[in-house]
């Protein structure tokens, strides 16, 4: 079975059309980038992101690592994970470039979505998301990474069009040894945020969905 024909088979002429244009990784950064970010509590296959034109970092993480795979990239996720219960945990779909490492991901942060293959190992790649990575107490909750998850040996499970197997590979991913990315003596130092990095990294931001903010089911 081939997936990629497998799934495209069962997209509508239009959204065969809207998948066929994400041509490479900043075409699928744009894609998710046009559609709104939404938080609730459901877990979307790349299908079901098509279909209702909205996403949250899961989804987004999924769907780009789906596309990624498409152009011939390994469908690999990894999550970013911060201090327990102080922020949500945000997973990026990984590619690589001549060896370096870059990422596509959706977010309601400016400051938490795509980067370039310029990095040279995953811990680089996730630093890089350390300074954008704040809750609404403008504290910096980022603390570690996990390595990367492969999406491949899931596809048996029909993944990308069926939520009910989607869980078990988040289930799967948040199951993974989060690797610390600085030593823990060093949280007590960190700086908060300052007032002009809060304005720009939540420019575009829907307050409606953010950690501590939004509705719980």
């Amino acid at each position: 079975m081939n997936p990629i024909r497998t799934f495209e088979r069962r997209l509508s002429p239009k959204l065969l059309k809207t998948w066929r244009a994400l041509t490479s990784p900043l075409a699928i950064q744009a894609y998710l980038d046009s559609i709104p970010y939404v938080a609730v509590d459901l877990d979307r296959s790349p299908l079901r992101v098509l279909q209702d034109g909205q996403a949250h970092c899961l989804d987004g993480g999924l769907f780009a690592a789906l596309a990624l795979q498409r152009l011939g990239y390994r469908p690999l996720i990894l999550d970013l994970v911060p201090q327990f219960g102080t922020d949500d945990d945000h997973v990026l779909a990984l590619f690589q470039f001549r060896g370096a490492w870059g990422a596509v991901a959706k977010s309601n942060y400016a400051g938490l979505r795509y980067r370039d293959p310029i990095y040279r190992n995953l811990h680089e790649l996730a630093m890089s998301y350390f300074e954008h990575y704040f809750n609404q107490e403008k504290q910096k909750t980022l603390r570690a990474y996990t390595r990367p998850l492969d999406l491949r040996p899931f596809d048996r499970l029909e993944w990308m069009w069926s939520e009910g197997e989607v869980k078990r590979i988040s289930l799967r991913l948040y199951r993974l040894k989060p690797l610390p990315l600085f030593p823990a003596e060093m949280i007590g130092r960190l700086s908060p945020v300052d007032d002009r990095s809060f304005a720009a990294d939540t420019l575009g931001t829907n307050f409606d969905w953010v950690y501590g903010v939004r509705p719980r089911e």
